[in-house]
């Protein structure tokens, strides 16, 4: 649903979809992508699809006589949001062509603007298109389950609906929890999987031939090779294809173009492939998912919560005892896993491409139908982002103490420790798909090392439920089923087999004595004293997810933003001045004077924090830093100058039933900030300019306001953002 805005609400669609049981509406399926209106006061860029968007609601409501101002009374009288699919190809080109007499906006919906989904019936959005002007998205109704089902799967055996193709169908119906609660309105989607996949393959090959790369593809071989000659011909013939085509200009005339010279269509060529046994079955079992990471990225973690979901096979490569051939002895236990799993992780860092190499050949060479999965935790650009990836790496390692096989926190000095885990960033090799050997990868996932791993677990499912939906047996895992996997993975497990990097010399009195450093001396944390940590406390903050406030803040600046308002967010992402890590600072040490009450609480919870640790036995888990709570911010506003750019924030108040602050008093209601504006720095143009000089930024803004006399430049957040955060503390240097 948009956002509901003061003149009127809208949110268009820039692909080609349309769906909606007990009433069941069939919508016919396309691509969606949401997006809003903004008001004209307001100060959030515009996008190329917004403006877009714009031109054609005009262009409908004035082919019937009517204003957009006539529609947002309307809308707002109605307390509702319009959802329209923009089918545009002289913008926007997708999978289905839409000519210029079927371009517009489609209208699937009409939504109550309330906390549930709530929506009209396709009847009545009918109705509205009609009186607005509007293209109507056209829907079949069922009355049961299996007449749907039927439908569905005879659609399917085409590829089309009324004699026109189509991606699959967004089911809208009711229903409910329990067989005694009420009925609610609810849809899901219904996608066929060809020959739009051997479109989209077809696609990414001409791009690969374009720019010089071989193509890749693994379905549709002969086909896909006969099209490739096409594409090649009218590449040849007209050089200015390329560039079009890269533009997403051109696919659809390429693709029918071929088509009609074979004298067939999509769905004919799937029934052939079919009839002459040339389909490739879904993939069902034989995937090596490998991590690629570095020490304390959370890949154990996140693999056994996948074995608690699916009984998948977890091979973890330093169970592997003693050096000899252990490469050679981890890939057989990975082979002779695949025999009763459908799915096996190899669970070693695979941080260098030498290690990833090794792993597919060495797998292929005795099972070459193995596919291969790369669970890919991003540290690149290395320049930006590993500063923060110490920092929240370090942490982990530190408070698992001797629960790790490799480093043993309780056992070693942190200085041998972070010597250990620098080495692995500093080899850390990223995954490169047009380059050996990360081209063998079927599948890359994307994992943000600064996520939890209950995060990284979801983005994995979801990749995978698209990627391999037959890799399944059942349905989707439910947010609960996520918690209780990743809840069981952190609680249950603990090292069988610990050894030290050290353990391939041949001289036992070669090998370095485990160093105490303090560590388990009773009275101190990694050779801390309590009053020494509590001298070093520089301030408290909340940290936030690197990779939501990075989001947040590219998504105010899409291409379309005029040059004089993304200058410095441009120079920030170029120069890589934007900060490595996030987070709200509650109180610096140089407000301590000025304000005692809230640095005395803090120091409180940060001592009783240290004081737990001390009594737990053996010095286990002890960090100098600990978390003392958990928080919730809104992020609410971007402000910035030709300096520098924060975010306006609002903390929430505390949540005294989550668990992290079981320690926190119940008297405190908040977490409250000694700053006049609690913002998050995103970055400063220049190394000279320090990021407390938001605090400045942010004061003359809320005097002033955002103008060209102040030369403060400001961009409303769409939507309520509100992020998870850990309280804690950061010391100086000792």
């Amino acid at each position: 649903m948009g956002k509901y805005r003061k003149e009127y609400n809208w949110a268009i669609r820039t692909e080609r979809e349309g769906k909606w049981l007990h009433h069941i509406h069939v919508w016919p399926r396309g691509w969606h992508a949401s997006a809003s209106i903004p008001r004209a006061q307001g100060k959030t860029p515009i996008s190329a699809t917004q403006l877009r968007g714009q031109k054609w609601v005009r262009r409908h409501v004035e082919s019937v006589g009517k204003t957009e101002r006539e529609l947002a009374l309307e809308l707002r009288k109605w307390n509702a949001t319009a959802v329209g699919e923009l089918c545009d190809d002289s913008f926007e080109e997708h999978v289905l062509a839409y000519d210029e007499h079927s371009a517009g906006i489609y209208l699937h919906g009409i939504n109550y603007n309330v906390p549930f989904f709530a929506t009209l019936s396709g009847p009545e959005v009918h109705k509205f298109a009609d009186n607005w002007g509007f293209k109507k998205a056209q829907f079949v109704l069922k009355n049961d389950l299996s007449e749907v089902r039927t439908f569905l799967e005879g659609c399917a055996e085409t590829g089309s609906w009324g004699g026109r193709d189509t991606e699959g169908f967004v089911v809208r119906c009711k229903m409910r929890e329990a067989h005694s609660g009420p009925y609610v309105d609810w849809f899901f989607k219904y996608k066929f999987e060809e020959p739009y996949l051997m479109y989209r393959q077809w696609r990414e090959c001409t791009k690969a031939v374009i720019s010089g790369r071989p193509p890749k593809y693994k379905k549709h071989v002969k086909i896909t090779e006969e099209y490739l000659q096409y594409a090649r011909r009218q590449l040849q013939m007209n050089p200015k294809l390329g560039s079009l085509y890269n533009q997403n200009h051109g696919i659809i005339a390429m693709r029918d173009g071929f088509l009609k010279e074979r004298g067939l269509k999509g769905s004919d060529i799937i029934a052939m492939e079919t009839a002459e046994g040339d389909v490739a079955p879904p993939i069902s079992q034989n995937i090596v998912l490998v991590p690629v990471a570095s020490i304390g990225c959370g890949k154990t973690t996140v693999a056994l919560g996948l074995v608690n979901l699916f009984g998948w096979g977890h091979i973890q490569n330093d169970n592997i005892q003693g050096r000899r051939d252990r490469a050679k002895r981890f890939v057989h236990q990975i082979n002779n896993a695949l025999i009763n799993h459908k799915a096996v992780i190899a669970d070693r860092n695979n941080h260098q491409k030498r290690e990833r190499k090794q792993i597919i050949e060495d797998i292929r060479s005795i099972n070459p139908d193995a596919r291969f999965v790369a669970l890919h935790y991003v540290h690149e650009p290395k320049g930006r982002m590993l500063d923060g990836i110490r920092n929240i790496t370090r942490q982990r390692v530190l408070e698992r103490g001797d629960n790790h096989q490799t480093i043993r926190a309780d056992s070693k000095s942190p200085e041998e420790i972070i010597g250990i885990m620098e080495g692995f960033l500093q080899r850390f090799e990223a995954v490169d798909t047009e380059h050996e050997p990360d081209i063998n990868f079927d599948e890359v996932i994307d994992l943000d090392i600064a996520a939890t791993s209950r995060e990284n677990l979801e983005t994995i499912v979801s990749a995978l439920y698209n990627a391999y939906p037959r890799l399944f047996d059942g349905s989707k895992p439910s947010a609960s089923d996520l918690d209780l996997a990743i809840d069981a993975a952190m609680k249950n497990y603990t090292v069988d087999v610990k050894h030290d990097l050290t353990f391939g010399s041949k001289n036992p009195s070669h090998r370095q004595p485990p160093s105490n450093s303090g560590q388990n001396q009773p009275n101190t944390i990694n050779g801390n004293t309590i009053e020494k940590l509590l001298k070093r406390i520089e301030f408290f903050n909340i940290s936030l997810p690197q990779s939501e406030i990075n989001s947040l803040a590219a998504s105010l600046f899409p291409p379309s933003t005029p040059p004089e308002i993304s200058k410095l967010y441009n120079h920030l992402k170029n120069s890589r001045r934007i900060q490595a890590s996030f987070h709200v600072t509650l109180i610096h040490k140089a407000s301590a004077k000025d304000r005692p009450d809230i640095w005395d609480q803090y120091k409180d919870l940060y001592k009783n924090a240290l004081q737990r640790q001390l009594q737990q036995p053996d010095g286990h888990t002890r960090n100098p830093t600990p978390a003392l709570g958990a928080a919730r911010v809104r992020i609410e506003r971007l402000v910035w100058n030709d300096k520098i750019m924060a975010f306006v924030a609002r903390i929430m108040p505390v949540d005294h039933d989550e668990r992290l602050n079981s320690h926190v008093s119940r008297d405190m209601g908040s977490w409250e900030c000694a700053n006049d504006i609690p913002h998050v720095t995103v970055g400063t143009a220049a190394p000279n300019i320090k990021p407390k000089e938001s605090n400045d930024l942010l004061r003359h803004w809320l005097e002033h306001g955002a103008n060209a006399e102040t030369g403060i430049m400001e961009a409303e957040i769409p939507s309520v953002k509100v992020l998870e955060g850990i309280v804690g503390v950061v010391l100086s240097r000792s």
